[in-house]
């Protein structure tokens, strides 16, 4: 305290460090050591505060004192060593003191002697010095490294070692000099391995295993003048009975290959592949085998890498031959017991290097392609395959400038006929493999010739039109079409491209006739696959029109087809957008392409009619728009700024003008105004200029943009067609939320506000100025802006509504929740990082209070809307706020709506597992609540509630015993429940509360 009380003094300069000296001189000469020890405390407690003022003048007369002051009584150390550790930080040391002084402590203090704080602060006084006078220390030569290994000798304090094991690396990585001590500097460090450290519960220094682990394995690996020490060390611990001991000396192992070369692991090499291909194996622990494989893998990479001299013995070659002749029998023993972990050797040796997979491979893949042909069971044949795509794939890790260089040259004859027979073998299982077979073949550059891509397009057709029971199958083929299309554009576009085609139109011609369901599927699987198929900017030119020519064949009446023929062919094409956003030209192409098409087709469908026709209504049917939104949309998102504006200026007046110059095929019975005095289903094609114009790049200028507004506002509110009024109030939100802050936004909103008090105020249009209203604020509340806690407020205010109470509660669902197809990232909307959380914070205390001022029938609502923003909060941000909310929450299970009790319980169920000790205060309440829910009229509220029952188990176990009889007896109920998927749940429910507080439980 009394060096606390001076050292202000001495940093304003009101005493010298000497006058304290001084002023402390009868304690720091006094012959009772506990007075000496006080003073030279005090004193150093002051240096420690002071370090940084002191002159160079100072510091030498200091050093001298404390130096001398090392060879007082024992108990005078401690605060000696407290001094120097303040002066080993002055910038004003003089040359020579550093090394001065770390003799004396070398010299005088036995330092494994000293108390734990202390021994700590040798280190920091060495690590000091070793960070600021680096060459003086280094002058000393071996000498220090000496003093330090007999510092450090015996050292057993987790805290302490860290430090120590810090030092002796930067000795070795900044190059001191070791002398005659590597192996004392060895000994030293490697009798603390392997690490065995287990930290105290509530250990306040939070010193982990792992961190002494990795701090002595940087030790160890440090430098290759270890490695005749460490090697039979590593070895002998991998070949022990530890399992953590094992896992530490593998790691070891990978980290020293990265610093060795040939000379220090020729000697030890057979031991090494004797312990780690024993290990593989015969090991029991997976984590073992992986380290096991991976060691391996770096010790072919450090042969691979070694550079020789002429005369010098090549030991890759070597080392590869022993692995080849302890591993290559074993793939051909018949009971294929050993195929495998002998297959995992031998691949990870051949990843390490183009020399050893060539090696490997040249020697391997002939062995396993006679095997092949040797077995006739499926499952054999499926687990040679798997062996031979391994191999396969390590080839493509290398690039080879000579095509007769390839190793798999030789054999391209031999896989791909291996290939096409797994492709026809009727187990699926082994199609699958020979799929992924031929995708990897297929990615070798200029392998497969012109008639081996005929043949494999002519399987991936045949396997892409399989029935449903070999589903895995078709979506493999399909996947695989794509990848080895964007290879080998001009294969598919010549072999694939012209079947689909002809089939297409087979669809057609079945369709047309209303032919069994079994030709509908064939047809649409062709549509998927002519969209996987899609992968190359060229493709894309062929199958694009393909699909808009059937759109349009099914438009003029040639087909008879329902909304889900339509829908299917909206969703290959949008498979085919997202494709085409990585390609700026394809993705163009496509939006050129196919949006003027799909306006053209439903501007169309819109017209009025003498007769109205069944087909012309599909396309206007709201599952059939919204799977076309999805088609504009994505088409969109990824156009650049200036592309996006010339389309921007054609598609906006079409609608705001009737314009439809640009449409293909656009001699139309009359005028398009779907704002004017529009059919419904002319404004019913608002969902697509929704979907086009909020897809829209932030920065791109819509033509017209106050009487589009206006326009949008004005449908808004019409309440003839919800869909219209909708997807109307969803496109101006989009348009308000990307607008930037300024007088014409103002505008814009005051337009809003006004339009929603006039709608809620008349009856007929009241519903519609409530989703108005709704979609508004979200669009503010994403973009933080200042206005959406006013139309918060005004949300709220409507839960208290007869009319407008439970659809204002649902609100809150849409408000917290991601959109799909406006106010989306992808399109571009600004939407601010945590906008949850803080609608949450701003909120949810008024929503609580309103349901504590409710009047009981509205009392529902506020619980609903609660429950909507609760369950889609992050969960972090939700438990501390628990407590005061999990009362509101229990009282929402008692709430006779279906949607609340099931928005309740899944908030709940994340909560029982990372909240137990809040939830097991409440565990009568919760368990009574679950188990009436247990037998809900709704099924997913059954499952839920049985999902909530199961997650309760993980409560103290103490907590839970005293209700456990009555549990089991009411989940007996569910376990006869009609739905199989309750049943399921009721039964893992029943199974751990069965075996809650039995032993091991």
């Amino acid at each position: 305290a009394a060096g606390t009380a001076a050292a202000p003094h001495v940093k304003s300069g009101s005493y010298t460090v000497l006058q304290v000296v001084e002023a402390l001189g009868s304690s720091l000469e006094s012959p009772e050591p506990r007075t000496r020890a006080r003073g030279i405390q005090l004193l150093s407690q002051v240096l420690l505060q002071c370090y940084s003022l002191l002159l160079e003048k100072e510091v030498v007369h200091l050093i001298l004192f404390y130096e001398n002051r090392l060879k007082d009584h024992h108990l005078v150390i401690p605060s000696v060593l407290q001094g120097l550790r303040a002066l080993s930080l002055c910038v004003a040391l003089p040359p020579g003191l550093a090394v001065s002084v770390l003799k004396a402590i070398f010299q005088e203090v036995h330092v494994q002697s000293l108390l734990q704080v202390d021994r700590h602060t040798v280190y920091s006084i060495i690590t000091n010095f070793m960070r600021t006078r680096e060459e003086e220390l280094k002058g000393l030569g071996a000498d220090f490294t000496f003093g330090f290994i007999q510092v450090m000798d015996g050292e057993k304090d987790p805290r302490n070692l860290l430090v120590a094991f810090r030092i002796v690396h930067d000795l070795i990585s900044r190059d001191y000099s070791l002398g005659p001590f590597v192996e004392e500097l060895f000994e030293v460090t490697s009798c603390y391995f392997p690490i065995d450290f287990t930290p105290p519960p509530n250990d306040p220094h939070g010193i982990q295993r792992e961190d002494l682990i990795l701090s002595l394995r940087a030790v160890l690996a440090s430098t290759p003048r270890f490695a005749e020490f460490l090697l039979p060390l590593l070895i002998e611990k991998v070949d022990s009975e530890i399992l953590s001991a094992k896992l530490d000396s593998l790691q070891t192992l990978n980290a020293c290959c990265a610093v060795y070369g040939q000379k220090e692991l020729k000697d030890f090499l057979p031991s090494l592949w004797a312990s780690i291909r024993r290990e593989v194996f015969q090991t029991a622990s997976e984590r073992v085998e992986t380290e096991g494989l991976a060691a391996l893998l770096s010790l072919t990479t450090c042969l691979s890498c070694s550079v020789l001299r002429a005369d010098a013995e090549d030991l890759l070659d070597s080392f590869l031959s022993n692995i080849l002749q302890d591993c290559r029998h074993h793939l051909c023993e018949p009971d294929m017991k050993l195929v495998w972990p002998s297959a995992k050797l031998l691949q990870a040796a051949a990843g390490a290097s183009a020399r050893a997979c060539d090696h490997i491979t040249s020697s391997v893949l002939p062995l396993l392609l006679d095997q092949f042909h040797k077995h006739s069971q499926s499952n054999q044949r499926r687990t040679i395959l798997e062996m031979i795509l391994g191999f396969l794939k390590l080839q493509q890790k290398w690039s080879y400038e000579d095509k007769d260089e390839r190793p798999l040259s030789g054999f391209k004859d031999q896989l791909c006929s291996l290939v096409f027979m797994a492709l026809t073998d009727p187990s699926i299982q082994l199609q699958l493999v020979g799929i992924r077979t031929l995708t990897v073949l297929g990615a070798q550059p200029g392998l497969l010739s012109s008639g081996d891509l005929e043949l494999v397009v002519g399987h991936l057709y045949r396997l892409s039109f399989l029935e449903e029971d070999s589903q895995n199958c078709r979506l493999a083929a399909l996947e695989a079409s794509g990848a080895l299309a964007a290879l080998y554009p001009v294969a598919f576009s010549s072999h694939l491209i012209p079947k689909l085609a002809e089939e297409l139109h087979r669809g057609e011609s079945d369709l047309a006739r209303g032919d069994e369901p079994t030709k509908c599927s064939q047809h649409l699987r062709c549509l998927q696959a002519l969209s996987a198929v899609s992968a190359h900017p060229s493709i894309v030119k062929e199958t694009l029109p393909l699909l808009l020519q059937h759109l349009w064949q099914v438009n003029k009446g040639n087909v008879v087809a329902g909304s889900t023929e339509v829908i299917a062919i909206c969703q290959s094409l949008q498979q085919v957008a997202e494709k085409c956003q990585q390609d700026p030209e394809s993705c163009w192409y496509f939006h050129e392409t196919a949006v003027p098409c799909l306006l053209a087709l439903t501007v169309q469908a819109s017209m009025p009619e003498k007769e109205p026709s069944v087909l012309r209504k599909v396309l206007l049917e709201e599952e059939v728009l919204a799977a076309m939104v999805s088609v504009i949309g994505t088409a969109t998102t990824h156009l650049s700024p200036e592309l996006a504006a010339q389309s921007v200026t054609r598609i906006v007046p079409l609608f705001l003008d009737g314009n439809t110059s640009f449409l293909p095929e656009n001699s139309f019975p009359s005028r398009f105004q779907p704002f004017q005095d529009g059919s419904s289903g002319q404004r019913r094609l608002i969902a697509l200029l929704m979907a086009f114009v909020c897809s829209l790049p932030r920065n791109v200028e819509i033509p017209q943009l106050n009487q589009l507004m206006r326009e949008l506002l004005e449908l808004s509110c019409c309440h003839g067609c919800p869909f219209s009024s909708t997807a109307a109030a969803k496109c101006f939100a989009g348009l308000l939320n990307k607008h930037p802050a300024g007088h014409q936004l103002d505008e814009f909103l005051q337009l809003a506000v006004d339009t929603v008090e006039n709608g809620l105020g008349s009856k007929p249009s009241r519903s519609q100025a409530f989703t108005l209203l709704l979609w508004v604020t979200k669009a503010l509340v994403l973009r933080y802006h200042p206005l959406s806690s006013c139309l918060t407020a005004r949300l709220m205010g409507l839960l208290s509504d007869p009319e407008l109470g439970p659809a204002a509660a649902d609100g809150f669902s849409l408000l917290m929740s991601d959109c799909t197809d406006v106010l989306t990232r992808a399109g571009h909307a600004d939407v601010r990082i945590m906008f949850r959380q803080r609608f949450f914070t701003d909120n949810v205390p008024a929503l609580v209070q309103g349901f504590h001022t409710a009047p009981q029938d509205v009392k529902p609502n506020y619980l609903k809307g609660l429950s909507h923003v609760l369950n889609r909060l992050p969960k972090p941000v939700l438990l501390p706020e628990l407590p005061t909310l999990l009362s509101l929450l229990l009282e929402a299970l008692s709430c006779p709506d279906s949607v609340v009790q099931l928005s309740t319980l899944s908030c709940l169920q994340p909560l029982l597992l990372e909240a137990p000790q809040v939830m097991s205060l409440h565990v009568e309440t919760l368990v009574t609540k679950f188990l009436n829910l247990s037998s809900s009229p709704s099924m997913a509220v059954r499952i839920a509630a049985l999902q909530c029952m199961h997650a309760l188990t993980h409560l103290p176990t103490p907590v839970l015993l005293p209700y456990k009889p009555q549990v089991i007896r009411a989940l007996a109920k569910p376990l006869d429940d009609k739905k199989r998927l309750v049943r399921k749940e009721a039964v893992s429910a029943r199974g751990e509360w069965f075996l809650l507080g039995s032993p091991g439980s």
